[in-house]
């Protein structure tokens, strides 16, 4: 079992998809968050135009495949799918760490990741960021720009 603190491939991920054309998209946050309670690695919703010009959108989930049973179960049951497609999934994953940095406002968290042990990746967080720029008026570019700064990217 490998952790996020260590770059690693993982080989035995699934890929689950379906189209939906009649399904309250006011659903797809509660699916959403379904998918992630039972361990859903990730889920996205993408808009796509379906047969006889229908708006639609697709789910795409990666999961374990030992999730499998969890991840059908949420999706047969609270959406409308009437199918699903799998596909393996090999999955490189960086290193992370999860640090702190002191801004002239305040501390902002930052995610990091690593390739071959050398830096390519700095993330502060979102909530962090926007907080700051709301709590000192100025542009949430700015606040992002400060907390990067340190990383020497």
């Amino acid at each position: 079992m490998f952790t996020h603190s260590q770059e690693h491939v993982d080989p035995d991920l699934i890929r689950i998809e379906a189209n939906i054309d009649d399904m309250n998209p006011e659903w797809i946050p509660y699916v959403m968050d379904k998918l992630f309670e039972k361990g859903a690695n990730d889920a996205v919703f993408i808009p796509v135009i379906m047969k006889k010009g229908r708006p639609g959108f697709m789910f795409q989930i990666l999961a374990s495949k030992d999730r499998l049973n969890e991840m059908e179960d949420v999706l047969f049951a609270e959406t409308t799918t009437l199918g699903l497609r799998y596909s393996p999934v090999i999955c490189h994953r960086l290193s992370r760490k999860q640090t702190k940095v002191e801004t002239r406002w305040g501390t902002i968290r930052v995610k990091t990741g690593s390739y071959r042990n050398r830096l390519v990746q700095v993330a502060p967080e979102y909530e962090d960021c926007a907080r700051i720029a709301r709590n000192h008026g100025v542009p949430l570019k700015d606040v992002y720009h400060e907390a990067r700064r340190e990383f020497d990217l």
